[in-house]
């Protein structure tokens, strides 16, 4: 960045009043104004991307991040696009399957987008190597693939599940005696424990028990009572990490035969959020009092207020979009990037490789507030085996209160210590 500053006016009506004035000074003649045989007259190129992530599946859904994709656009097209540039969108459903995942990046690719942003998948391989040999960037994942934290041209703005489970861990020492981690018995799933126990190392407690689990179960009442009986009586705690399904286990776990323990429950913000909590009960419901970790300011938080007014404005009654869901937040963050490297490119025409060119060479990214700072360059990236690109290994540690998500303590935790420590394979 040379320290120069645009107009915040799109790029075409600044041209469109240039040339006007300058046709009149010389008797509307575009050669006087420097306009050249089959120049476009200031009009910059569309700029295509794509947002997917699963929905209508037995596991985990987040119809709120491609919904929120199309909001953004509506938002910024109403205001002239991204520097002159008019943003579509395209949505695919991953489906929660390699074939899914794999179908939405082949689509990607033939529709020549010129990123993909904001998305989810667990699917890492079955997307990122099309998407690689058409060097397609893609920014702002939701962080559940070991693909996202290690491909050359992905740009994570969190830390993923590993800055959750490593944030937990630390959260959880402060004031469980014993902790059980309950965790999807998948492949993914099994760093889980590794993440949490060196979490709660860091923090002087003791390891986890860990208690697998079916991804897609409806009900978990084997597993409840494994993990209450393993957390003990005095100061135990159980924290479950089964993304949607987080609900069901929890269900299970308050439909257990009462008995004299008094275990605190726990999650992660990719699991558990603010609507799930409404849902049941609010300051009534199993959640009060429990801790949760997440990647982001709490839902209540002002610096959500841009989000949450376009939301209002420009996806009024999607009942897909909550702005509590940290995919939704997500996709918000994912598209602030993509604004801003269209921003600083401050040309016609758009491609993959100008925006990777860009990220990898210190496109500045100030997200309001709602991450730290966020650069891709060498310097900037956490390195550590397994999660080499991360750049942003900084959570929040949060509480229910009265039924709401609050800060348990206020700013941000880096966890890039934690993460460097954990004996990833």
């Amino acid at each position: 960045m040379t320290g120069w500053r645009r107009s915040s006016t799109p790029r075409p009506y600044r041209t469109a009043t240039v040339l006007a004035a300058c046709m009149a000074a010389v008797g509307a003649s575009l050669a006087g104004c420097g306009m050249l045989p089959g120049d476009s007259g200031g009009s910059r190129a569309p700029v295509t991307v794509m947002t997917f992530a699963p929905d209508e599946t037995r596991a985990t859904n987040m119809p709120g991040m491609p919904a929120m994709a199309q909001a953004y656009a509506k938002y910024v097209n109403e205001k002239g696009g991204i520097d002159g540039h008019e943003l579509r969108v395209l949505t695919c459903n991953e489906r929660n399957t390699t074939a899914g995942a794999a179908a939405c990046a082949r689509r990607a690719v033939k529709e020549e987008v010129a990123a993909v942003v904001g998305s989810y998948s667990q699917n890492g391989r079955a997307f990122m190597a099309p998407l690689e040999a058409a060097g397609i960037p893609y920014i702002g994942g939701y962080g559940v693939s070991e693909e996202e934290f290690t491909s050359y041209l992905s740009y994570p703005v969190n830390g993923g599940q590993a800055a959750l489970l490593a944030g937990n861990g630390r959260q959880l020492a402060a004031g469980c005696r014993k902790v059980s981690l309950v965790r999807p018995d998948t492949v993914a799933g099994d760093d889980l424990p590794v993440l949490l126990n060196t979490g709660l190392l860091s923090g002087k407690g003791r390891p986890s028990t860990d208690v697998k689990a079916a991804e897609d179960a409806s009900e978990y009442l084997e597993e409840a009572a494994e993990a209450r009986d393993e957390a003990g009586s005095e100061k135990g705690c159980v924290t479950a990490v089964l993304g949607e399904r987080t609900a069901n286990f929890f269900d299970s776990f308050r439909r257990l035969p009462q008995d004299d323990s008094d275990v605190r429950i726990s999650s992660v913000l990719s699991s558990v959020g603010q609507p799930l909590i409404d849902r049941t009960g609010g300051a009534g419901g199993p959640f009060e009092g429990a801790f949760m970790t997440g990647w982001y300011p709490e839902a209540g938080d002002a610096r959500w207020g841009t989000m949450r007014e376009v939301i209002r404005n420009h996806a009024f009654g999607d009942n897909r979009i909550d702005p509590a869901d940290a995919g939704v937040q997500t996709t918000w963050i994912a598209y602030t990037v993509l604004t801003k490297v269209i921003e600083a490119l401050d040309r016609d025409s758009v491609t993959p490789g100008a925006i990777a060119h860009a990220l990898d060479t210190g496109v500045r990214v100030d997200t309001g507030g709602l991450t730290p700072a966020l650069r891709w360059r060498f310097e900037d990236m956490l390195g550590v085996p397994g999660f080499p690109r991360v750049v942003n290994p900084k959570v929040t540690f949060q509480v229910v209160r009265d039924g709401r998500l609050v800060a348990e303590r206020p700013g941000f935790v880096d966890v890039a210590r934690t993460m460097s420590d954990a004996p990833m394979a």
